[in-house]
């Protein structure tokens, strides 16, 4: 089994203390490859919308990109991190994951992510956990991940793990090792089911992909549907999992 795990601070706060309790549970079963951001991807994309016209690999930061987006390509369950910043998730998790718009449905999904589980780890002092958690799912569905488990708390006085109660600690810990457990027991040899929102987004955008394609043949998304044979009967979902 393969974690691939995104870090949306470098920060060891509450966050990767919860995302530490997680992973104790796979550790001894499985292969961890995790990235802090925004070490691992220290640019902002500038949206000069290379990677949509001609292709991923002439980003700027195709360096850094290809590095993460591999890892992920080749992980059986997702772990992504981040606090709450400001009610959102950090501006690292964001830059990187406007860099991976070409990865989303309406451009060029890649037909292993119909075949993920994911986890979103979040929490906050106050509001905002929700909120963090939807930026990060809402870029994840799009990918094309169905199965999305979500971990939201919301601290109420101190952000330092240390400086939490006893009482608050052993609570974190349960909830966060209930969820590791529920996690590791599934059989990752088995794809996880392709929910109906994600094959309605994948139908509106295979009549959004034929259109251009009939208006442009060389469209750079529309010949890459083609080729995968996702404009006739052939679905991302169905590609046998390696």
């Amino acid at each position: 089994m393969k974690i691939t795990v995104i870090n949306g601070t470098e920060k060891h706060g509450v966050t990767w203390r919860l995302k530490e309790i997680f992973l104790e549970e796979f550790r001894e079963k499985a292969e961890i490859t995790e990235f802090y951001l925004p070490k691992d991807c220290p640019s902002f994309c500038i949206g000069c919308c290379s990677c949509f016209f001609q292709g991923e690999h002439t980003c700027k930061d195709a360096e850094y990109i290809h590095k993460i987006v591999s890892a992920l390509l080749k992980a059986d369950l997702i772990v992504m991190t981040s606090p709450a910043y400001v009610m959102h998730a950090t501006g690292a998790m964001k830059a990187f994951l406007d860099h991976l718009g070409y990865m989303w449905l309406s451009h060029r999904p890649a037909s292993e992510m119909f075949q993920k589980r994911a986890v979103i780890i979040t929490q906050c002092v106050g509001a905002g956990a929700k909120s963090t958690a939807t930026d990060i799912k809402h870029s994840l569905s799009w990918w094309g991940v169905s199965e999305i488990r979500v971990f939201t708390e919301k601290l109420m006085s101190e952000i330092v793990w240390e400086k939490l109660t006893e009482q608050k600690r052993a609570q974190l810990t349960r909830k966060m090792k209930q969820l590791s457990q529920k996690l590791s027991s599934i059989d990752y040899e088995k794809p996880p089911r392709v929910n109906a929102i994600t094959r309605i987004k994948f139908l509106f955008c295979r009549m959004m992909k034929k259109a251009i394609l009939n208006n442009n043949p060389e469209d750079y998304d529309g010949k890459y549907w083609a080729s995968h044979g996702w404009l006739e009967k052939s679905r991302p979902w169905k590609t046998r999992k390696i």
